[in-house]
């Protein structure tokens, strides 16, 4: 890619040093993702609940999960299109209250037809949600720490799918109807919508892109309060350095672009990896409690042993975040990726309470490790004009796979059972790791802005 001229908005949010106001983003998105995680997560328990409860059979359930994930898809690739359009902020409090209120309203259903119907809703926000928030994070950070950052964002995901493991376990095996509280629970991001819409800024690169100049300077003055550049006049800075040409300016532009000659090659890239790890990841991760439970572990001890094995995601993440400033996106990912295959195939030829938990506790760590990794790496292929697209669009490719997998586990367990099923998911976790290689390292350098 020819580098261009940097805007000086681009500049001064790449030169300041990790602040309050950064920790204030950071976490203010973070919460949001853990909440999303937890919504999720509370998916692969509730099915197990009512496999028991309503007799459902293991089709019946896999639909529960591939419907949220059916709306993922379409969630991910509109919310990218509408936060290039109307900011990332916006669209991203607007997520959180699609799903959070259709989580509640989960609550109070009567049977399986309007449980689908709601977790299509509940998709449309969380597929949307999840690609605007790491663009919005990453078009803060620092260039030097920019990986570091996201992948910090997305180790929230780890905090809410251990929340959703201690629901789990706590809460859905206590009473006949434990799961209808569990959906409660999961409502609160619609309170939490206000927050995000009113309590944090729009990003300064989008706002800029869009020729509001007033607005992104009073947005990088509030990150620069304690230091010698808030005395600078907006006159003296806005239009100082050039802004190069958009790579796109409509919503059909943007998908054309994607797929030009300069772009093509990692969109194909990153949409195989997308694909590959949603896939093993959803169909390990959402049937685990399930895959346990018809093994024969009660309901108790099949929810004990996932929150165990939840509980590696977290090392997962901070080993990733350490590597990715320092091997780079690309080998962090990869690395990650193979570690990810390694231990599926252990898990899925376990044969003892011990080795379960040992090689749970590795996949969870692997995989989670590469999620962080590969959010780090999707905002920074494409230029602020088609990123929230780009990453968009990739995540809606992964969420095909995503309902693709969980309607994939009955039909491979009852063919060849846990051992042919994890060694499928190890199989995608190896096509992913090449694909890797097709993206391009961009540590420590700018994000493109035009």
């Amino acid at each position: 890619m020819t580098d261009t001229a940097t805007p000086s908005v681009a500049r001064r949010l790449d030169d300041l040093p990790f602040g309050r106001r950064h920790l204030r983003i950071l976490t203010g998105s973070g919460l949001g993702w853990a909440l999303d995680a937890m919504d999720v997560g509370l998916i692969s328990f509730i099915i197990t609940a009512l496999i028991a409860q309503w007799s459902l059979d293991t089709s019946q359930a896999s639909w529960i999960a591939s419907a949220g994930f059916a709306g993922m898809a379409i969630g991910a690739s509109l919310g990218g299109l509408l936060a290039d359009r109307f900011g990332r902020r916006s669209v991203f409090a607007v997520t959180l209250l699609v799903y959070g209120v259709a989580t509640g309203a989960s609550a109070l259903v009567g049977g399986l037809a309007m449980l689908l119907v709601l977790r299509f809703v509940v998709g449309l926000g969380l597929g949307a949600e999840l690609p605007v928030a790491s663009t919005y994070v990453s078009e803060f950070a620092p260039a030097r720490i920019r990986g570091r950052v996201i992948v910090i964002l997305e180790a929230f995901w780890a905090v809410g799918w251990t929340a959703a493991a201690l629901i789990g376990y706590f809460v859905i095996p206590q009473a006949d109807e434990g799961w209808r509280w569990a959906f409660v629970v999961g409502a609160i991001p619609a309170v939490y919508a206000l927050v995000v819409r009113w309590g944090l800024p729009e990003s300064a690169r989008w706002l800029e892109r869009r020729g509001r100049h007033a607005e992104a300077e009073a947005v990088v003055r509030s990150f620069e309060t304690n230091s010698a550049t808030t005395s600078r006049d907006i006159s003296a800075v806005v239009g100082a350095e050039p802004i190069a040409a958009p790579a796109a300016v409509s919503s059909t532009g943007r998908l054309r672009a994607l797929w030009s000659s300069e772009f093509r090659g990692r969109t194909a890239s990153l949409w195989l990896v997308w694909f590959c790890v949603n896939f093993s990841y959803y169909g390990a991760f959402i049937w685990i409690p399930t895959i346990l439970y018809t093994q024969g572990y009660d309901l108790v001890r099949s929810f004990g042993f996932t929150l165990i094995i939840t509980l590696a995601q977290l090392p997962g993440y901070a080993v990733s975040a350490w590597l990715i400033e320092v091997w780079g996106r690309r080998l962090t990912l990869s690395v990650f990726l193979i570690g990810s295959a390694a231990s599926a195939v252990v898990f899925g030829t376990a044969g003892t309470e011990a080795v379960i938990i040992g090689a749970g506790m590795a996949l969870s760590f692997f995989n989670l490790g590469a999620w962080g990794a590969l959010y780090a790496v999707t905002p920074e292929m494409y230029p602020t004009s088609l990123r929230g697209t780009g990453a968009g669009w990739a995540a809606g490719i992964g969420r095909i796979a995503s309902i693709l997998a969980p309607l994939s586990v009955p039909p491979l367990l009852l063919w060849g059972g846990a051992p042919v099923l994890f060694v499928v998911f190890a199989f995608f976790f190896v096509l992913a790791a090449a694909g890797a290689w097709g993206l391009v390292d961009r540590r420590g350098v700018s994000l493109d802005d035009r």
